[in-house]
């Protein structure tokens, strides 16, 4: 037997042990589980992986438990589910998909403007893989804020998928936090599909986890606004993968990116950013930036912005930096009686902080001012 096959095999008694669904639903599982079959775990060989080595995913054992989710699961809406986020591609699409369970479907009607966030948190069953799936539909003209958290203890495989589909004019304000133990896997797809003139921003704030991979994509019609931000804190062996698409599909969409890492000890972090400005595109405004702090020898960044231009009156930017900590703001420091490791943990955080500062949320914002004091501070003594 050949390790992948035996890799395989483990999720096909799994998949065959679960209870069975609506037809539907069977029938989608069914299709996703094959293409998972015909894809396999994805290796350094293909080129969207090339940095990022899974086998130590497609080598572990977990069982399959259903996701604990807090917040409200409803019947998923049909012509939605499955749309937007592809299994044909991503393997990892394709297993949640075929492990189709509780779905938390969130509807947001037409011209509602919410004044209070919708959360969504997912706690992770030790020992255990859990498929978390999110639909998240927005009514034209619809405000509001969505915070997804997930979080868990000891060692287990979280392969989360959300699809965000926001009508003609909403403002959309979207966080996820990732928190996972140190010792756990977390792979994740997000799929966001923009309508006329729709103001869309999401930030991704990943702090915990073995080995991490996100990816992000989101699709604009014409006018639509999209803002991606990022904030990746890892040390020790940690491994995070941030994968961005933002596809320009119609006219006068604008987007800003800006992700920022801090990388300690033996740590590696890969950002991979794509913007596509279709043919039709034109009067795009794009801006991608990717920043990275370096805190020790060890750790190593791969960054790769990518472009792809079809349109020709377009205004794209992209720059990524990789630096050490200034010298000079720390002689600085150091000069005014402030201890080295501390002087270091202020810079860290103004570094972070701008991240943090564009968060609206206020006690999303509070609490991980909290989480990323004690996190520079811990460091510092």
């Amino acid at each position: 037997m050949t390790a992948v096959s035996e890799q395989i095999g483990t999720w096909v008694s799994e998949f065959t042990r679960q209870a069975p669904a609506a037809p539907w639903i069977q029938q989608l599982r069914e299709a996703a589980f094959q293409r998972f079959v015909d894809l396999g775990f994805p290796t350094t060989h293909n080129e969207e992986w090339r940095f990022t080595n899974v086998a130590p995913i497609a080598r572990a054992n977990f069982p399959v438990a259903l996701p604990n989710m807090v917040g409200q699961a409803l019947p998923p809406a049909d012509q939605f589910l499955a749309k937007y986020a592809s299994f044909h591609q991503n393997p990892f699409v394709a297993l949640n998909t075929a492990f189709l369970n509780r779905v938390a479907v969130i509807q947001v009607p037409a011209g509602t403007v919410l004044e209070h966030p919708i959360e969504l948190t997912y706690e992770a069953t030790p020992g255990a893989a859990v498929h978390p799936r999110t639909l998240i539909l927005i009514g034209a003209n619809a405000q509001c804020s969505i915070v997804e958290t997930y979080k868990g203890e000891g060692a287990y495989f979280t392969n989360a998928v959300t699809e965000i589909v926001a009508a003609e004019g909403a403002v959309v304000d979207h966080y996820k936090i990732q928190r996972e133990s140190r010792e756990a896997f977390h792979v994740a797809t997000m799929q966001v599909q923009l309508g006329r003139s729709t103001n869309f921003s999401t930030h991704s704030i990943s702090l915990g986890g073995a080995l991490v991979r996100n990816d992000i994509g989101a699709v604009l019609s014409e006018g639509a606004e999209a803002t991606l931000n990022g904030l990746y804190i890892v040390n020790g062996a940690q491994h995070i993968d941030n994968h961005t698409v933002i596809d320009h599909a119609k006219p006068h969409g604008a987007s800003h990116e800006l992700y920022k890492g801090i990388l300690d000890g033996q740590a590696h972090a890969v950002f991979n950013g794509r913007i596509i400005v279709r043919k039709d595109a034109q009067k795009t405004d794009s801006k991608q930036t990717n920043k990275n702090l370096v805190l020790s020898d060890e750790a190593v960044i791969d960054t790769k912005p990518e472009l792809q231009i079809l349109a020709d009156d377009v205004r794209c930017t992209h720059g990524a930096t990789i630096g050490q900590l200034d010298a000079e703001s720390l002689f600085y420091l150091r000069s005014r009686g402030i201890g080295k490791e501390e002087a270091r943990s202020l810079l860290t955080w103004a570094f972070a902080q701008d991240i943090v500062d564009r968060i609206k949320v206020q006690s999303l914002k509070d609490s991980l001012e909290g989480i990323l004091f004690e996190k520079f501070h811990e460091h510092a003594h």
